[in-house]
């Protein structure tokens, strides 16, 4: 007669519950790491390395701070420049910091109508729903704040209004300089001013 089967026995993370072959998949891997490294070493022998490079590099920062002279003893403490911190994204991206400008775009839509969308008044500190309803008012058409297909949130102002829409920003929020505010044009990005 066979053997009656046993069960196997899975181990799952402590902290994203995923077994830990999909951890790295998963929102938290970076709160995994140590679970990770202190329970299952040798399914990410990069993560031991990555920390073990770490607290290396953390001891030879308090051994810079705590201002250790060269060997010539002329008293001057070595230093290396901080370098600026980069935020990582979970798999190794970079977040780069976007460039503060205003883009404004026509979208023609059947045929006839348009479409003015304008994008980047937020990196201004303009909040957008009343930036909207100040369009609405002087133009006399819809504006509404939407996401768009970057998942920002840009304004939509119905009708043409992309030239005109110039010097009205810069009169509102002066905040926002004319050198900023760029038109795409054929695919290209024209300067306004």
């Amino acid at each position: 007669m066979a053997e009656k089967p046993q069960p196997v026995r899975v181990l799952y993370c402590g902290v994203c519950s995923l077994p830990p072959e999909y951890c790295e998949f998963g929102s938290d891997f970076e709160k995994c790491k140590p679970w990770l490294i202190q329970n299952v070493p040798d399914l990410y022998p990069n993560l031991l390395k990555e920390a073990n490079d770490k607290e290396a590099d953390k001891v030879s920062d308090k051994l810079q701070s705590t201002g250790i002279s060269s060997g010539a003893g002329d008293g001057a403490a070595s230093s290396a420049p901080r370098q600026e911190e980069v935020k990582r994204l979970p798999g190794g991206k970079i977040k780069k910091k976007e460039k503060q400008e205003v883009i404004i775009e026509k979208v023609v839509r059947n045929k006839r109508k348009c479409i003015t969308t304008v994008k980047g008044l937020e990196l201004f500190g303009v909040k957008l729903s009343d930036a909207s309803k100040k369009l609405g008012k002087k133009f006399a058409t819809g504006a509404s704040v939407v996401k768009g297909p970057t998942e920002k949130e840009q304004i939509d102002v119905q009708g043409d209004i992309a030239y005109d829409i110039v010097e009205f920003i810069t009169d509102t929020w002066p905040d926002v300089p004319e050198t900023a505010i760029f038109f795409i044009e054929d695919g290209r990005k024209v300067p306004a001013a």
